[in-house]
């Protein structure tokens, strides 16, 4: 009998792996996981230059925060985003009638990725998230196996070969199981001689002395108000685990024809939002702003994000997401979510709020067109920092100071060092947040190609664009979604080089991949546009004494002239054009206080001078950057570096502008 058990369970068990392995195998060149902005860009990349790719996505979007509500997009400066990332956003430019734009709804991105995928016919495998890693004794990745998302299981998995793989997810779970090192927390600022790193106690976000934390004001035995722990606060620049916190960028709509009223969610408790209002009590909040960073997009829609002490951000609640399990994660989400929703109710419909701030809430709801298969609301919460992988190089404050700089850069970043807060704790015996840290005032860095790439000793086929390796400073400087499309990008083609070289990802000549990127930027052998800066020394010249400014510039300086000596004089920028043809040139502009009514501009084309006069009402900024590009006209441009560009004070009657040039290809 017992025979005839084991011989009947060892038929089922034979049964069943072979039905497993009929239905799992696939092999590719490319496995790409992670659907984010950057996975979708790595994915495309490596397809257009030739390779198998699949890209495998947890959920059932692709695009991660840049679809998922994060419509204002953090910049810090243009000159930092390059190749396939700037021309995103050129492509959501095109939707709405502009250039480029850094501003706009859910659902055009989520349109534009699509417009990469559909050109590329890139292979996506939804819902399928990682369940095991093999890797041989060489420290090669051999193949994936994943279930999945939506009906986990054995009966579910699938199992992909392939020769490169590429983390792009905000969790580094590939990269965590392929025995990668990683962190997660806040080194001491002692590890790497940082100073910014750690505990903080800063008064960013912070909430005014004086507010009560016990629920009962005045009575510590009646318990800590919902959202303060009873952790005490370290010294300055201390080490820990704590995460910083996350939330979800909130896509709001006041047309009343596109809104869904905001009501009560599940499991909502008024209690949890006692702190704004004791917070309020403080402060003469004239507006939402005073809790809601409150930045408006496109069609009377919102990109809404955490502003204040008290806010969208579900402080403390976090720290087991990185390294917990898919269950855990999702009831970290759904916790997430319940608190937003029920803030934005509380907002709108708790008697004790002040009335106008109630009536100033209540006209926003949840727009009807967008995120429409998800109860109209983000599916994606943001997942500010988890891992961050202990590479071949650590990106530190130093890089983002440009106290050290690394010369194997395959992309660039120029955001401030952002670290939104960790814990809210009681500090002597009042309310207080740490963790919070905005330092800028840097311009652009290069991001090291080691910093993207694990130990050799540890994994050789294995790219992580997204949970690099920095300290958690650096990295609140790098976390931006252009700057993931960016590393993302040269992740693919650093994994390509490796496929032809037959080597590995540690081994690949990292000039030969700058090279690659700077001279096919599209990842299509298109012609290039030209960009001539004020710091390319070559290509400029000038007479007259010009002032260098670093303050809102393109790149990292522009020149100025403020017209007071009553000198004349002029820049020139001569670009080195390889291929003959139209193209539309633009100059870039800061908008300065004090800006000349008019730039007078003279283009050459080889023949003859084009006069041309930038207003100054042409220059319209928008969004987190410092400039916008202008348009001086379509000119017919000859090979080589017969054209310029000259700018110059003549008749201008304010601060005249000389800092980048572009000329952009209008040929095919």
């Amino acid at each position: 009998m017992m025979k005839s058990i084991q011989f009947l369970f060892l038929f089922i068990c034979a049964g069943s792996i072979k039905n497993l392995e009929a239905q799992t195998n696939s092999s590719v060149d490319v496995c790409v996981y992670g659907g984010t902005s950057g996975g979708v860009i790595a994915a495309y990349t490596a397809k257009k230059m030739g390779k198998s790719v699949l890209l495998i996505e947890p959920g059932k979007h692709v695009g991660g925060l840049t679809t998922g509500g994060l419509g204002y997009t953090d910049i810090g400066n243009k000159y930092a985003i390059t190749g396939l990332s700037r021309d995103f956003y050129r492509r959501i430019g095109t939707h709405y009638g502009k250039f480029e734009t850094w501003i706009f709804e859910p659902h055009v991105a989520s349109n534009t990725y699509d417009g990469y995928i559909k050109s590329a016919k890139l292979d996506i495998k939804y819902q399928q998230r990682l369940v095991n890693v093999k890797k041989n004794a060489d420290g090669f990745i051999t193949s994936i196996t994943v279930e999945s998302s939506a009906n986990p299981g054995t009966a579910s998995y699938q199992t992909i070969s392939a020769k490169m793989f590429i983390d792009c997810s905000y969790e580094g779970d590939l990269m965590a199981k392929a025995g990668v090192s990683y962190f997660t927390g806040r080194e001491a600022n002692s590890l790497y001689n940082e100073t910014y790193n750690g505990v903080q106690l800063r008064e960013k976000h912070q909430f005014p002395d004086g507010i009560d934390p016990y629920k009962i004001p005045g009575n510590p035995s009646s318990g800590l108000v919902w959202g303060v722990t009873d952790g005490k606060l370290d010294p300055q620049g201390t080490g820990d685990k704590r995460i910083q916190t996350y939330n979800m960028r909130l896509c709001l709509t006041n047309d009343p024809a596109n809104r869904i009223e905001i009501t009560k969610p599940n499991n909502y408790d008024a209690s949890r939002y006692e702190l704004l209002l004791r917070y309020l009590a403080k402060t003469a909040a004239k507006d939402l702003w005073a809790f809601l960073k409150f930045d408006l997009m496109p069609n009377h829609k919102t990109d809404i994000n955490n502003n204040g002490p008290f806010s969208t951000d579900m402080i403390g609640m976090n720290y087991d997401f990185p390294e917990a399990d898919y269950a855990t994660r999702e009831k970290i989400q759904m916790a997430h979510e319940e608190y937003i929703k029920g803030f934005l109710y509380f907002i709108g419909h708790d008697e004790r709020m002040p009335q106008h701030l109630r009536d100033l809430m209540l006209p926003w709801g949840y727009p009807k067109d967008e995120y429409t298969d998800n109860g109209n609301w983000t599916p994606q919460m943001y997942v500010r920092e988890a891992r961050r992988m202990k590479g071949e190089y650590v990106m530190t404050q130093a890089n983002c100071e440009a106290k050290e700089v690394v010369t194997d850069g395959v992309g660039m970043a120029a955001y401030t060092m952002d670290s939104h807060n960790c814990q809210r704790i009681v500090v002597n015996g009042m309310v207080k947040n740490e963790g919070d840290v905005q330092i800028g005032g840097f311009g652009p860095y290069p991001i090291a190609y080691r910093s993207i790439i694990p130990k050799a000793n540890e994994c050789k086929n294995l790219l992580v664009p997204v949970c690099l390796s920095a300290t958690h400073i650096a990295y609140g400087s790098i976390r931006m979604e252009p700057v993931f499309m960016v590393l993302s990008q040269s992740a693919a083609v650093a994994a390509l080089m490796a496929i032809d070289g037959k080597t590995s990802v540690q081994q690949i000549d990292v000039k030969k991949l700058q090279q690659t990127l700077a001279t096919n930027p599209l990842a299509d052998n298109s012609t290039v546009e030209v960009l001539v800066d004020n710091d390319d020394k070559k290509q400029v010249s000038m007479t007259g004494n010009w002032t260098l400014d670093k303050k809102g510039s393109y790149g990292p300086s522009m020149y100025l002239d403020e017209g007071k000596d009553g000198q004349m004089k002029t820049i020139r920028f001569t670009p080195a054009i390889a291929k003959a043809g139209s193209y539309n040139v633009y100059a870039y502009f800061p908008k300065l206080q004090g800006l000349a009514a008019h730039t007078p501009i003279v283009f050459f084309d080889g023949k003859k001078d084009n006069e041309i006069k930038v207003l100054e009402s042409d220059i319209r900024v928008e969004g987190q950057t410092s400039g916008e590009w202008v348009l001086l006209g379509k000119f017919s441009m000859q090979k080589g570096s017969t054209n310029y560009v000259e700018i110059s004070n003549k008749g201008a009657n304010g601060i005249v502008v000389a800092d980048a040039l572009l000329f952009v290809p209008a040929f095919k």
